[in-house]
């Protein structure tokens, strides 16, 4: 049995079992063959744009004996993706603004599709913030500590979300009423960093430095609304 990582372990928590699902991105494909071989999942396909990891999913796939069950397919994004072929999409590992392309790219799937798993590593107020404006609602939200990293998982269904605040895209409105510890740790640490750059742009007389200060002490508003909201 494949032993995931916790970041990757995070994401496999919020696949309900008894769907098929879509990974998107794959890479080793570990994902798919864990929910597979945990029974959660009857079947999968592991789709990657790229020839080098669909290769290497390919072969663990093999390894695992589970070649009948988890289809590999090369794809950019949610090209190949067929209207029934998956209930639950999983985008794991990659940029928040790939994330909002691939799923603008894939609306032939977005009536057939009951769960929108997405881990992005970046621009999560712009992922929070399209799903809003595109008719999808958060109905779950994690987040995990791993080999020193901050990660964030969300689950999303078609529906209606209007939070209209700011730390709430940014962190995660279902997080913070939570009061997530790790969230609360990431903020914590955000708010530490923010002040440090701050320091030291006191010594620098520019208008570029005059600029970074505003974003910055903007930033900083943001961060500790959210932990003032938190308690």
């Amino acid at each position: 049995m494949i032993k995931l990582s916790k970041r990757l372990a995070m994401v496999a928590s919020f696949v309900p079992k008894g769907s098929r699902i879509a990974d998107i991105g794959t890479d080793h494909g570990y994902l798919p063959i864990c929910l597979v071989e945990q029974g959660i999942c009857p079947g999968a396909v592991a789709m990657d744009v790229g020839r080098g990891p669909l290769g290497r999913a390919n072969a663990h796939i093999r390894e695992h004996g589970l070649s009948g069950v988890i289809e590999t397919r090369l794809s950019d994004g949610l090209a190949r993706l067929r209207p029934g072929e998956a209930d639950t999409v999983v985008m794991a590992g990659m940029g928040g603004q790939l994330v909002i392309h691939i799923l603008e790219n894939g609306r032939h799937m977005w009536e057939s599709l009951e769960n929108l798993i997405l881990s992005p590593q970046s621009d999560l107020a712009q992922v929070r913030r399209w799903l809003e404006e595109n008719g999808f609602q958060i109905e779950r939200e994690d987040m995990v500590l791993d080999e020193g990293k901050y990660y964030t998982a969300m689950l999303a269904k078609k529906g209606k979300m209007n939070w209209g605040k700011e730390s709430w895209y940014r962190y995660g409105k279902l997080l913070m009423e939570m009061k997530h510890p790790v969230l609360l740790s990431f903020l914590a640490k955000e708010e530490s960093r923010i002040l440090e750059i701050l320091e030291r742009l006191k010594s620098q007389d520019s208008l570029k430095a005059a600029e970074a200060e505003r974003e910055l002490k903007a930033e900083l508003a943001v961060v500790r609304e959210a932990k003032r909201e938190m308690g």
